[in-house]
């Protein structure tokens, strides 16, 4: 498994590898950082450049997972990543409590410790649920999804694509979220939230219109 990334978040993915006792082959990518050492805790090496990283696919193994938290950086390095033949898997901790019946996890999603998924909940590709997050019954999580420590997901909601929740909001039922999102940490959302948007407060409330994302 390559984690694209070598700190902050980066460091959370290893430890759901150590968690599943996957942690043979384990290398990290950073090619932006200077003062990355060789080694990762002297142990896992940290590939600097592109051609390192695809010989790493084609001579060792083949997946590969974002340790970033930016939705849409986390979708642009999917994209890099596949195109030199990577394949985008999720790591999933042993320690989140997901539901046994009509979920579905798309691929390269990030799982982490103390989560709770119930049933018929949908989590899209390249979704992060991040420490101590719950998402109820009936839920869409859309792709590239952020959802930041202790978010609390009601049931029946929609998460649109590429949005982030911040630290400790929680979303009532039945409530959409429209794509592009910024929820302010500790925020509470109680009604639909159009696209493009950032929205804070208790109950939450739109502050700024964001661009339009050009994907």
């Amino acid at each position: 498994m390559l984690i694209v990334g070598a700190k902050g978040f980066a460091k959370e993915v290893l430890e759901v590898l150590h968690q599943l006792n996957q942690l043979e082959n384990i290398v990290f990518y950073d090619d932006v950082n200077t003062d990355t050492p060789t080694l990762l805790y002297g142990q896992f090496p940290i590939l600097k450049s592109i051609s390192e990283a695809e010989n790493y696919f084609k001579t060792t193994d083949n997946q590969f997972t974002i340790g970033i938290g930016n939705p849409v950086l986390r979708k642009k390095l999917c994209d890099k990543f596949i195109a030199i033949g990577g394949v985008f898997s999720s790591t999933i901790s042993p320690r989140a409590s997901i539901g046994n019946f009509g979920n579905t996890i798309g691929n390269g999603s990030n799982v982490m410790t103390g989560t709770v998924i119930t049933n018929d909940v949908i989590i899209n590709k390249g979704v992060l649920i991040n420490l101590n997050c719950t998402v109820g019954h009936d839920c869409i999580v859309g792709e590239f999804v952020e959802l930041s420590p202790g978010v609390h997901v009601s049931g029946n909601c929609i998460i649109g694509h590429y949005s982030v929740l911040g630290t400790n909001a929680t979303v009532l039922p039945k409530v959409t979220i429209g794509k592009n999102v910024i929820v302010g940490a500790g925020s509470v959302v109680t009604k639909d939230l159009p696209d493009n948007c950032v929205a804070v407060g208790i109950p939450a409330k739109v502050i700024k219109e964001l661009p339009q994302l050009e994907f």
